[in-house]
């Protein structure tokens, strides 16, 4: 099968493109190299991705659709992976004008080139984030979502149903994965457990939002490869698929498992919510199992060792 993965590069898409190869597949990327954090850590992923003979890399930007139209006509994939994004929920509230220019057009120059060359077949990156602001799981895909609570998430809603619309008018088959709290090695360094883990261990002081009781779902990057490579060869028409862990846990419950992971006592200061941030996310994973024989394996202490042993091996403590 050949594959096109946008943020190829990136911190989930580099773990897919990899399962992809290991399996046999041929895999052609895009990547912009921009926002979000230093692109010399992209630029290592990408190396390492480098090293297979079945992987292609164009630099560039999912919005350039003259650059897509050259990539697609060089030789058409089988099904399209689109995992790239402006990403991050508080950085979205200052600056969304290029949260919706990026992940909202994006996407459209995307389904739009797919669409000029007869190409069914799309797998998109959507979150939890789209469910708002709720205290009470689990979050199914029926669940009313009518009111993101950040520009990142409408961004994540409207491209759901940008998918939907071109199911419906050209029976695009696009399975849209809501993907819950994801972390593990190469994870964002401005991400919660990366940020953590990093202060923890240089013996600095961490910033808890909130009293510590708001709730995530984890759930480690293998799992969700898991689940996007499942959804990789399963047309399913039009659906959307929670994919979490399903087992949520408290802010300071985290903060004590990394400083266990870590081996070394956070110090925390306390301050008060941010806007955007909401006190729960819970994934029900039912469908995913239906559909996708989807079981998430991996539990949080375990998967907070894995990215720590990745952390201390490429990013040393000095």
């Amino acid at each position: 099968m050949h594959v096109f993965v946008t943020g190829a590069a990136g911190f989930i898409a580099s773990h897919t493109v990899e399962r992809l190869l290991q399996r046999g597949d041929r895999v052609t990327g895009i990547d912009a190299f921009d926002f979000g954090y230093d692109p010399a850590l992209k630029e290592a992923n990408a190396k390492r991705l480098a090293a297979h003979e079945n992987f292609t890399l164009y630099r560039g930007d999912i919005r350039d659709k003259a650059l897509l139209e050259q990539i697609f006509d060089a030789d058409r994939p089988d099904v399209v992976v689109h995992l790239a994004a402006r990403a991050g929920v508080r950085p979205s509230l200052v600056d969304p004008t290029s949260y919706i220019d990026i992940n909202m057009t994006g996407t459209t120059r995307i389904l739009e080139a797919m669409q000029a060359r007869d190409m069914t077949r799309m797998v998109f990156a959507s979150s939890s984030s789209v469910y708002g602001s709720r205290d009470q799981g689990p979050f199914r895909e029926t669940d009313d979502v009518s009111i993101p609570v950040s520009p990142y998430a409408a961004t994540k809603r409207a491209g759901e149903l940008i998918c939907a619309t071109w199911n419906h008018l050209y029976g695009t088959h696009t399975t849209c994965l809501r993907f819950f709290t994801v972390y593990g090695p190469r994870q964002r360094p401005e991400m919660a457990i990366h940020l953590f883990a990093d202060r923890i261990r240089r013996g600095q002081e961490i910033t808890m939002f909130g009293d510590g009781s708001s709730l995530r779902d984890y759930t480690f990057v293998s799992d969700i490869v898991d689940g996007v490579v499942a959804a990789v060869d399963r047309p399913l028409g039009y659906e959307i698929i929670n994919l979490g862990n399903n087992t949520p846990n408290r802010l300071d419950d985290l903060i004590a498992a990394i400083g266990e992971a870590v081996g070394k006592a956070p110090i925390i200061t306390q301050l008060p919510d941010q806007p955007g941030d909401v006190p729960m996310t819970f994934a029900s994973v039912e469908k995913a199992k239906r559909l996708l024989d989807f079981e998430p394996s991996t539990p949080l202490l375990e998967g907070l060792k894995q990215f720590v042993a990745w952390l201390d091996e490429n990013h040393p403590a000095t």
